[in-house]
């Protein structure tokens, strides 16, 4: 039985790992949860109770933590934000620049769609024949 919780799948992980599925939901955060429900981390989804998994849901989904489609709206809206304010991390996100600090000279040709083939792929093999 596939355990669904905020809308998403839980996989047949350690509840654990398991849990850290739903955005917004961390490592921590997740310990935090088994923890106030009296739950084994090393427990899988499959193995739980009805019950187990109706009080997990509810615990999830209480509004105690911002998850999945509110927390999605709310980073974007401050993404928004700081495009529309024209704060220098904003000016970042528009150009599609890393916005914290890295650095662009080299390591992030991926983030500015600049991938290099390597220098001998365009070449004819020598062993050819013409």
């Amino acid at each position: 039985m596939a355990v669904r919780i905020a809308g998403v799948n839980l996989p047949n992980k350690r509840l654990e790992v398991a849990l850290t599925y739903v955005f917004g939901v961390g490592h921590t955060t997740s310990l935090k949860i088994l923890e106030q429900e009296k739950l084994d981390k090393n427990k899988r989804p499959s193995d739980l109770t009805d019950e187990e998994v109706n009080n997990l849901r509810k615990n999830i989904e209480s509004g105690k933590i911002t998850i999945e489609g509110d927390l999605r709206r709310e980073v974007s809206g401050n993404i928004k934000r700081l495009k529309e304010i024209g704060c220098y991390r904003g000016v970042r996100h528009t150009k599609g620049l890393p916005a914290r600090g890295q650095r662009t000279k080299t390591n992030n040709r991926t983030v500015r769609g600049n991938t290099r083939t390597t220098a001998v792929s365009g070449k004819i093999n020598a062993a050819q024949k013409t």
